[in-house]
């Protein structure tokens, strides 16, 4: 929290942009939709009366991960979360992004939308290629397959 989102943060805004491949702005839109939309990022007061783990910590976890492909347990560090919860939390964000924002961003594409992915797959020399990127009749010096 002291890092990116209090009011006068250790670190600038271009910092958690490079951090989390966006800017601030759009990770604290994202984070009010899926604490509104799942209550599992909602801070809660657990038995014995200590707060869970703050909405922030949870998404930064599953950011940092999607971001920059780290793996779970090397969120502990920065985030102090246990593997199996940041394992969780992802699963979580997953979800919720899919039901939040699926219906928008998540259609299949028309024939127009097809065409220019074609074109444009065509131009890096990916002819024909929509969905799967299988390339095993690649030959490639480094590849286990080849």
């Amino acid at each position: 929290m002291k890092d990116y989102s209090i009011e006068r943060p250790r670190y600038p805004a271009h910092d958690f942009q490079r951090q989390f491949q966006m800017r601030r702005e759009l990770f604290e839109t994202i984070l009010n939709a899926v604490v509104n939309h799942d209550h599992y990022f909602a801070r809660k007061i657990n038995v014995i009366g200590r707060q869970s783990l703050s909405p922030h910590q949870k998404l930064t976890s599953a950011f940092q991960m999607l971001a920059n492909g780290c793996s779970a347990n090397s969120t502990d560090k920065y985030c102090r979360l246990v593997q199996s919860t940041a394992i969780e939390n992802l699963k979580c964000l997953c979800k919720a992004i899919e039901a939040i924002y699926g219906a928008t961003y998540l259609c299949k594409p028309n024939l127009e939308d097809l065409k220019r992915l074609l074109r444009k797959a065509d131009k890096r020399g990916f002819h024909g290629i929509i969905g799967s990127l299988d390339c095993m009749h690649w030959e490639c010096k480094n590849c286990h397959t080849a």
